[in-house]
C-alpha cells in the first residue's frame, strides 16, 4: 500500500510520515501541487491537504480523480460542513479534519481500499418471456397479459430454468440438481409431477416440451 502525502507544512509531513512508517506504510511526500501531480500516478492512497502554496487543493483533487483510481482522503484544517461536501464532490473518498490520530487515518484508508476492492453487486436478473408469459426472477412472479399465475417456488424455478435455456434441452439430471440439489431415488418422479402440475397451471399446451429419455425444453405454445 503506497501513500502519497500532499502537505506543505514540513513538520506535519515529517510527523505523519514517521508515524505511518512505524506502521509499515510506504509514504512519499509532495510539498506542492506540482510535485503531487508528478507523484500521484504511483500512489494507492493520496492524503491531500487543501492549503497548498501553488494551487487550490480542490482543483488538485479534481485533477487526481480524473487521472487516477487512487483513494483520495482529504486531511485539512477546514472542518465546516460545506468544506467537507466540496471535497467529497471534488472526488475525495473520505475527509478527515486536522488534528487527527494516525491510526484513524490508516483505518479510514484501509476501509476505502476495501470498498474499492469489493466486487460489484451481481446484476439484477432480468425478466424472461415465454410466449405471452412474463417470468420475473427478482419477484418470483409469473404473469400473462398482466394477470398473475400462482406457482409454488419449485414450479417457478422449474419454469424459469427451462425458459432461460431458450429452447436448449434441460436434462433431467440438470433440472433436479438445479432445483432440488442432490438427486435421490424418487427424484425423476418428483420432477415429472412438478412438470405436469406446471403445465396444468400455465394452460399453454406445447410450452414445455418433453424430450423423451433426456429432459425438457421450451417450445412454442399451441395456437
Amino acid at each position: 500500500m503506497r501513500f502519497l502525502l500532499v502537505e506543505d507544512d514540513g513538520r506535519v509531513a515529517t510527523a505523519v510520515r514517521s508515524a505511518l512508517h512505524r506502521r509499515g506504510v510506504d509514504v512519499e511526500w509532495a510539498a506542492t501541487g506540482l510535485e503531487a501531480k508528478a507523484k500521484y500516478p504511483q500512489a494507492d492512497v493520496v492524503l491531500l491537504d487543501l492549503g497548498l502554496p501553488d494551487m487550490d487543493g480542490i482543483e488538485l483533487c479534481e485533477a487526481i480523480r480524473r487521472g487516477s483510481d487512487a483513494a483520495i482522503i482529504v486531511v485539512s484544517a477546514r472542518g465546516q460542513v460545506d468544506d467537507r461536501i466540496t471535497g467529497l464532490r471534488a472526488g475525495a473518498d473520505d475527509y478527515l479534519v486536522k488534528p487527527f490520530h494516525v491510526d484513524e487515518l490508516l483505518a479510514r484508508a484501509q476501509a476505502v481500499l476495501r470498498r474499492r476492492a469489493a466486487p460489484p453487486p451481481a446484476p439484477r436478473p432480468r425478466p424472461l418471456h415465454a410466449g405471452d408469459l412474463r417470468i420475473d426472477p427478482a419477484r418470483f412472479e409469473v404473469s400473462a397479459q398482466g394477470k398473475p399465475i400462482a406457482l409454488s417456488r419449485k414450479e417457478f424455478l422449474l419454469l424459469y430454468t427451462i425458459a432461460a435455456a431458450a429452447g436448449d434441452v434441460c436434462t433431467r439430471q440438470s433440472l433436479i440438481t438445479e432445483i432440488w440439489g442432490e438427486p435421490w431415488p424418487g427424484a425423476n418422479r418428483t420432477l415429472d409431477v412438478h412438470v405436469a402440475t406446471l403445465r396444468t397451471k400455465l394452460d399453454r399446451p406445447g410450452l414445455i416440451e418433453t424430450v423423451r429419455g433426456v429432459g425438457y425444453r421450451l417450445g412454442r405454445p399451441a395456437g
